[in-house]
């Protein structure tokens, strides 16, 4: 057997499949009554946390800092609160993250952020900041020991001149006390594989998460896709084609499309999953419900 098969039967060993979901913060009160709505949807699937990401150059400070309070403070969840490098001195970052410690948070995703200018512009780190996640990663440790989450990206980081500086830049976010790897999503699970054995070549051994996004919006998938490097197959614009203007259709065809995909996942010895779920807990619902998450009703055991 191989090296790659040992260590997919080794991750095959029988267990649940579990699941994380992202949320982003909320700009108004429609939108934050939408995401708690979404939240209570959720909650009774038991994720094993919930991620709040963090505006470009900390636009969003104040709003992750609320949504993750509330969430902590009215749920059962685990939150995790994003923090990026971008746009803010060390000092800054070191108090968001002192704070979060207070209020009781343990978690956290360390991410370098988008370019202030906007993804496919140069990064330029702040003068007196973090230079690179790496680098927060290891600030964050320093001030306390949170469980902290790196973004992994499959099909490299659209700044990645190859591979191996992929990887190398990744094993410098491990080396610097990184818990799990949390991936951008994608739709090519070969893709996938092939970047687990890059990982595992690196000698890195810590969890990696696959990010699966439900599509809503294929149009609005596509754009976004080609801003942060992510293929989108023939085979998939093919289920989309001809259900712009059909929301219903096009719902059924989400589920169904993310569904094949992680129990293709599963099959390859993968059992936990970060759902990107835009706010809106309709798809990613479903999937996890088809895929045996969550505690059934009791009229349903009864039965």
């Amino acid at each position: 057997m191989s090296d790659t098969s040992s260590r997919r039967s080794h991750q095959a060993a029988p267990s649940p499949i579990t699941a994380s979901f992202e949320f982003f913060p909320p700009k108004s009160e429609k939108m934050a009554d939408t995401l708690w709505q979404t939240v209570q949807r959720l909650a009774p699937l038991r994720p094993s946390f919930v991620s709040v990401t963090y505006g470009a150059g900390g636009s969003t400070r104040e709003r992750t800092h609320k949504t993750v309070e509330r969430i902590l403070k009215e749920t059962d969840l685990d939150p995790a609160a994003h923090l990026t490098c971008v746009g803010a001195s060390r000092d800054e970052v070191d108090a968001i993250v002192r704070d979060y410690w207070e209020l009781g948070v343990r978690h956290l995703v360390a991410l370098r952020g988008d370019p202030l200018e906007g993804i496919g512009t140069r990064y330029v780190p702040h003068e007196h900041g973090y230079a690179y996640a790496s680098d927060l990663v290891a600030g964050i440790k320093k001030i306390a020991n949170f469980d902290v989450s790196v973004s992994g990206y499959p099909e490299k980081h659209p700044e990645s001149g190859s591979w191996q500086s992929e990887i190398d830049n990744l094993k410098r976010k491990v080396d610097a006390g990184a818990d799990r790897i949390i991936t951008q999503y994608f739709f090519d699970n070969d893709m996938f594989d092939a970047y687990l054995d890059r990982i595992a070549a690196a000698g890195i051994n810590i969890p990696v998460i696959p990010g699966i996004v439900p599509i809503h919006n294929f149009e609005q998938t596509m754009v976004f896709s080609a801003k942060c490097g992510t293929s989108i197959p023939q085979w998939l614009a093919r289920r989309f084609a001809g259900l712009a203007n059909d929301p219903e259709t096009r719902k059924l065809v989400g589920v169904a499309v993310a569904c094949e995909q992680v129990m293709d996942l599963v099959d390859r010895g993968i059992n936990d999953f970060h759902f990107y779920t835009m706010n809106r807990a309709d798809l990613t619902y479903a999937i996890c419900h088809m895929l045996g998450m969550g505690k059934p009703a009791q009229e349903d055991l009864a039965a």
